[in-house]
């Protein structure tokens, strides 16, 4: 382990202390370096976006080796806290999960997003999550980095599971339960109402991260509501891939270029990255 790794989580630790963090989410060494060009403080994975740029789908359907490279490249290509997005754990149990951190901890990732979700769309019961956080927490310890940021998804309003009357609820008994188990952060996409939020954020000790995106609260919003993490998920991922298929479509049809317009230029992009 070396040092440097251990202060950039000390430091994504601290920035979930005050304020609001935003991560807009990168899939690939080239993306996270223009992200960290843009001035963020950190850098975090989506899965989707990985999952795409390896000739995937999303949602658990890329294997933790591929996930880990595609980490590995993006830590090596900044110099910023990495929080990685490692899906449910790549496999169900305690063990599955904990083979994944210390895995990306190798690859040079100072946090994780870990979802209580399965691949059938179903939770694992707060019970099942809270062996699997613990057995998080265990393998950051065993691989030198006790200070890796767990951030626990919980997909209870993403999948809109049980009555939506409950929903908060849920939410709230879940987030005890992941806290006591060693969570250190509570990502609640598929959530943007703002009271609701507030509710949140008021009733459980973690600080909670929110999916954000076009019609969504302004981050300004959303840190007024008391959140202290906003990501986009697959936004940005989406929004590039839809202008390379905009430019193609352009040029194929009509023979002009407009897409391209207002791109970065080559030297910029190129000096983004280091020989």
């Amino acid at each position: 382990m070396t040092e440097s790794q251990q202060a950039r989580a000390v430091r994504l630790r601290e920035l979930h202390k005050d304020g609001v963090l935003v991560l807009p989410n990168a899939w690939d060494a080239g993306s996270a370096a223009l992200i960290a060009r843009a001035g963020v403080a950190a850098i975090a994975t989506t899965s989707g976006g990985v999952s795409w740029s390896q000739g995937k789908p999303d949602q658990q359907a890329l294997s933790r080796d591929e996930m880990v490279e595609q980490v590995r490249r993006i830590a090596a290509a900044v110099e910023l806290p990495v929080t990685a997005d490692v899906e449910g754990g790549y496999g169900p149990t305690p063990e599955d999960v904990a083979a994944t951190v210390e895995a990306v901890i190798a690859a040079g990732a100072v946090g994780i997003n870990l979802e209580d979700s399965k691949p059938d769309f179903t939770l694992f019961t707060a019970e099942e999550q809270a062996d699997r956080i613990r057995a998080a927490r265990a393998a950051a310890e065993r691989a030198g980095l006790p200070e890796l940021v767990v951030n626990l998804r919980t997909d209870v309003f993403l999948f809109g599971i049980g009555e939506e009357a409950g929903r908060l609820d849920d939410v709230l008994a879940r987030a005890a339960a992941y806290a006591e188990a060693g969570a250190d952060g509570l990502f609640v996409p598929g959530l943007l109402d703002l009271a609701v939020i507030a509710e949140l954020v008021k009733g459980q000790p973690l600080p909670v991260n929110v999916m954000a995106g076009p019609g969504a609260p302004t981050v300004a919003e959303f840190e007024a509501a008391g959140v202290r993490r906003v990501s986009v998920g697959t936004a940005v991922a989406q929004a590039a891939y839809t202008l390379a298929q905009r430019a193609a479509e352009e040029l194929v049809t009509r023979g002009t270029y407009q897409e391209l317009a207002g791109a970065l230029d080559f030297g910029t992009v190129n000096g983004a990255f280091s020989r």
